[in-house]
């Protein structure tokens, strides 16, 4: 069981890798810029908080999860161009995610016909705990931030980023 365990951390591990290699080359694509910048799987904020999208935002906040990624925090004043640049990123995080979940459920699907059904249960719950969440979490911010980009645009003043957009 912990050899199952380990095995499924390291290889969602390695699928972020994989995720930012394709991602790399899916980002000079058109259909990048029309599509996948605007993915958005689960608009409901109820609905994220039921699959309890919040404690995969408290643990990337409060724990070294914090540091895999320094450009996605805010200083604390914000400018309209700061909401871009930090959209782009969350994009980049979000779609490198969404690979890697693809990668580890096309391996874990592979194990299924194999007949090794408790690592590929295993392996499926890591991967969206490490992949898929992380992926709605920056839907969900990327709303938060659009909704920001808003304000922006009808008061044409700085907003200070504790105010009004608590982003991770």
């Amino acid at each position: 069981m912990i050899r199952h365990l380990t095995n499924g951390i390291s290889i969602v591990f390695i699928s972020w890798i994989v995720g930012m290699i394709i991602n790399a080359f899916l980002i000079k694509t058109k259909r990048y810029q029309e599509k996948l910048t605007n993915l958005n799987f689960i608009k409901s904020k109820k609905i994220n908080k039921l699959i309890g999208i919040g404690l995969i935002k408290w643990t990337v906040k409060n724990t070294f999860f914090k540091f895999f990624n320094p450009k996605l925090r805010m200083n604390n004043k914000v400018e309209p161009n700061d909401l871009n640049i930090l959209r782009n990123e969350m994009t980049l995080a979000e779609i490198n995610h969404l690979i890697a979940f693809i990668a580890v459920a096309i391996f874990a699907l592979s194990m299924v016909f194999k007949g090794k059904y408790l690592p590929a249960f295993i392996m499926m719950m890591l991967n969206t705990l490490m992949n898929l969440y992380p992926s709605l979490l920056q839907q969900e911010n990327k709303r938060r931030i659009d909704k920001l980009k808003k304000v922006f645009t009808r008061n044409h003043v700085s907003v200070t980023a504790t105010e009004s957009l608590n982003i991770s």
